[in-house]
């Protein structure tokens, strides 16, 4: 379960970050930073934080409800080109670092940053550590976790009612056997992330037929 051992061990002022997305074929990644102030710690709904793969998605809306009423938090994404054009890693870190440049200034002087993981973006304005399996351990990270998925999930079951073929309410772009059934029946769409393998592998495969892959505009 996580606790705040590691913010009290970094200082105090501490917030995390995580990331939701990184697997899926199609949809943006996106992150959240969230600081939870210390006068905000003892409050009830902080025991009910989580990782977010752990939780419902009552108990996810509930606790994402009292993120945004006690806590500091922002969020930062990077697009299905921006993914394709630097590699999901790459895109994940950047996204990483829009969510904590999103704070609000107030908050930034003095701050330390827990990250989901093992690897740190570049460029972090405060110090920032890795804490592997960091939303099992710290609620500031799990509590990132939660704002980050529900922020991704409310995205691709938006895009799901453009393209219901793909399942996207329900796997929300990971790459579902009914998801990779789709795309060769009913090929790719814009969302898609082209450098993925099962995606590049259509691409590949329609080169070498007649017409270019064909994009998905309204299912």
């Amino acid at each position: 379960m996580p606790d705040f051992s590691l913010e009290e061990q970094y200082g105090n002022k501490v917030c995390g970050i995580d990331e939701v997305g990184r697997g899926p074929l199609a949809g943006p990644v996106v992150t959240a930073c969230v600081f939870i102030p210390e006068n905000k710690r003892n409050l009830s709904f902080i025991s009910g934080i989580r990782d977010s793969k752990k939780l419902s998605r009552t108990k996810l809306e509930y606790c994402e409800a009292y993120i945004k009423e006690h806590c500091v938090w922002a969020l930062g994404s990077c697009s299905v080109e921006e993914i394709d054009h630097m590699n999901i890693l790459q895109a994940t870190l950047l996204a990483m670092k829009r969510s904590f440049d999103a704070m609000p200034e107030t908050v930034k002087p003095n701050m330390r940053i827990l990250i989901d993981g093992n690897h740190l973006p570049q460029n972090m304005p405060c110090p920032a550590y890795t804490i592997k399996k960091g939303d099992d351990k710290s609620y500031s990270i799990a509590a990132a976790s939660i704002l980050a998925k529900l922020s991704r999930d409310r995205i691709m079951e938006k895009l799901h009612e453009i393209h219901p073929y793909y399942g996207w309410s329900s796997n929300v772009g990971y790459p579902s056997p009914a998801h990779k059934l789709a795309i060769k029946n009913h090929g790719i769409t814009e969302h898609h992330r082209k450098s993925f393998a099962p995606v590049k592998a259509y691409i590949d495969r329609k080169i070498t037929e007649p017409s270019s892959a064909r994009y998905s505009t309204q299912q």
